[in-house]
Order: structure tokens, then C-alpha cells, then sequence
């Protein structure tokens, strides 16, 4: 049996702080608000966001505690598991 779907295909590449930023977009979250549930100062946000600061580890997880997202969505924005087998 054929399926009726067809896997969906990257048309853009987005960055680590696209998606951070994204994220919190689409959440309606400014960055201000971001800051205040993170105790990550907004200027810190505002670089990750511009792919001036790395977001590492430890905000990521900080990050997406307060976005309610899995840190790898904020971390491999664009990761496909079927393309990139993680064994």
C-alpha cells in the first residue's frame, strides 16, 4: 500500500539562533520575557539569537525548559533522523 504522503523537504537552512528565535516567536514571547523566565540577561538572548554567541549546553537547556521544547529542537534545527542515522 502506497502512502498518500510524501516526506517534506528542506527548503531552508536555519540556524541555531533562527530557531531559538522562532521558537519564541511563535510562543509570542519577546525577548524581555524570554530573559525573565530564564535569568538569561535579554542582551545574551538578543546574540544568540544573532548567532553572536554560542547557545551551548547549559542555556539550551535552560532555554527550552522555558519554551517547553527538547533542546535538540533548539540545538539541530535542521536534523533529519531518517538522512542522518544516528548509529
Amino acid at each position: 500500500m502506497e502512502s498518500e504522503y510524501r516526506k517534506a523537504k528542506r527548503t531552508i537552512e536555519v540556524t541555531v539562533g533562527e530557531s531559538v528565535r522562532i521558537i519564541r516567536e511563535l510562543q509570542e514571547l519577546s525577548q524581555n520575557e524570554l530573559a525573565a523566565l530564564t535569568g538569561i540577561a535579554q542582551s545574551t538572548i538578543s546574540a544568540i539569537e544573532n548567532d553572536r554567541v554560542s547557545l551551548g549546553v547549559g542555556r539550551a537547556k535552560v532555554i527550552a525548559r522555558a519554551l517547553k521544547v527538547h533542546p535538540a529542537v533548539l540545538v539541530f534545527p535542521g536534523w533529519d533522523i531518517d538522512a542522518d542515522s544516528a548509529a
